[in-house]
């Protein structure tokens, strides 16, 4: 669907929202990351709770410990304010690693690795450490996970609404959490989606670009992460500025900003995560197959996506094959739709791009860019796919990828 423009600036049309979702809820809570986008959304949504009488405001911050200095007293500075009442989560959490093949994941603020820690456990009221503070808590779980059962135990089963700052101009997966007509919304708001049982998630900024958070931030003189400054004078461009954890499968192209902004933090950065400085390195070169996939003498695309299966450890090279047996037989079922009879080595490049063609180029870029979901191959994860994979190991080395040979 086209985006609709209306004679109404972003600013006024995020206020309006915030009185909406005020006026029908009294238990309200921000999710905050400290980035530029939950920080406007915090200081606007004080100032709407103050006109409402919502206060304390309660915000969420779930700390991964991979994080900048300025993030942190960021951070201290909005926890700190009076109106807000926090939750700065600083429980061991599975964490995606995409810059490490043999540890996929990794696990944040884990006691048994106290002293490699990338910075010490906070010191602060609202900083919430003990594994027997939140009933539903387990060591380990998803973030994902969490955070759907922090709203329920928030909610305690009434109304409730969690204020996220997603902007649908950033990525298209973003616009389409916003944009998609089987999302459950409240009183058909369209910048509203169910997120479980009586919990709503709201977007109140959602139409906002890049230029109109900076605009804001200039006219209103709202608190911000002083991070930002850093990546400005070091020539980050302002669409690429983030400060998620670093390890994930799109962050990790910013993972070298940690070196140049906040080296002392660096060097315990590569200490803790598994593969942080291959990562800094290779993360935006086609050795992880960003750009092009550079064949070796003598292969093919199939013959060399065999190669590099060869080099993984056993679990994680099972999990692949697994992938890449049901993505070769989904084409193969659908062939007479697609015309594709048999997998080429590879094909048009922008319909690999679009993922409307098989190629076993495709593939290996999956396997170089250390796409554990397999998102290149059209997947999407589920919650507990790493758990399984280490218990099942379902498939040996010497599976030969044949797309007739039948799964074990």
């Amino acid at each position: 669907m086209p985006k609709l423009f209306k004679n109404e600036n972003v600013y006024d049309a995020a206020n309006a929202r915030l009185d909406i979702i005020f006026k029908h809820f009294k238990k309200v809570y921000v999710s905050f990351s400290g980035g530029k986008d939950s920080s406007i959304l915090l200081n606007m949504a004080l100032e709407k709770a103050r006109e409402h009488n919502c206060l304390p405001l309660h915000v969420l911050f779930i700390d991964l410990e991979g994080q900048y200095s300025h993030t942190i007293e960021h951070i201290v500075e909005m926890m700190s304010l009076p109106e807000v009442r926090g939750y700065w989560i600083c429980l061991p959490l599975n964490l995606r690693n995409a810059v490490s093949q043999a540890h996929p994941y990794w696990l944040c603020w884990d006691k048994d690795k106290q002293s490699t820690w990338i910075r010490p456990m906070p010191e602060h009221p609202t900083v919430i450490s003990d594994l027997g503070y939140f009933p539903f808590y387990r060591k380990g779980m998803e973030f994902e996970e969490f955070i759907v059962d922090f709203a329920e135990w928030f909610s305690g089963g009434e109304l409730a609404a969690c204020l996220v700052a997603i902007r649908s101009d950033e990525s298209l997966n973003r616009y389409r959490t916003i944009r998609n007509a089987r999302k459950v919304r409240f009183q058909d708001y369209g910048w509203s989606t169910l997120l479980t049982g009586n919990i709503y998630n709201f977007y109140p900024i959602y139409d906002w670009r890049t230029k109109d958070i900076w605009i804001a931030n200039g006219k209103f003189g709202f608190r911000y992460n002083k991070i930002y400054d850093l990546m400005y004078l070091a020539g980050v461009p302002l669409k690429a500025m983030r400060i998620c954890q670093p390890y994930g499968d799109d962050q990790r192209k910013g993972l070298y900003l940690f070196k140049i902004l906040e080296p002392e933090i660096w060097v315990r950065v590569v200490a803790r995560v598994e593969g942080a400085n291959f990562g800094n390195r290779y993360a935006q070169n086609v050795a992880l197959g960003n750009r092009k996939v550079i064949l070796p003498p003598g292969h093919t695309y199939r013959s060399y996506a065999k190669f590099l299966l060869s080099t993984m450890p056993s679990h994680i090279a099972g999990h692949y094959r697994k992938k890449i047996f049901k993505f070769l037989n989904w084409w193969r079922k659908h062939a007479k739709e697609s015309g594709y009879r048999s997998i080429p080595d590879f094909t048009d490049a922008k319909l690999e791009a679009a993922r409307k063609a098989p190629s076993w180029r495709r593939i290996c870029k999956v396997l170089l860019r250390n796409d554990y979901h397999c998102y290149g191959l059209s997947f999407a994860p589920s919650r507990f796919q790493y758990e399984k994979q280490l218990q099942a190991a379902l498939y040996n080395d010497d599976i030969n990828m044949d797309p007739a040979r039948k799964t074990r």
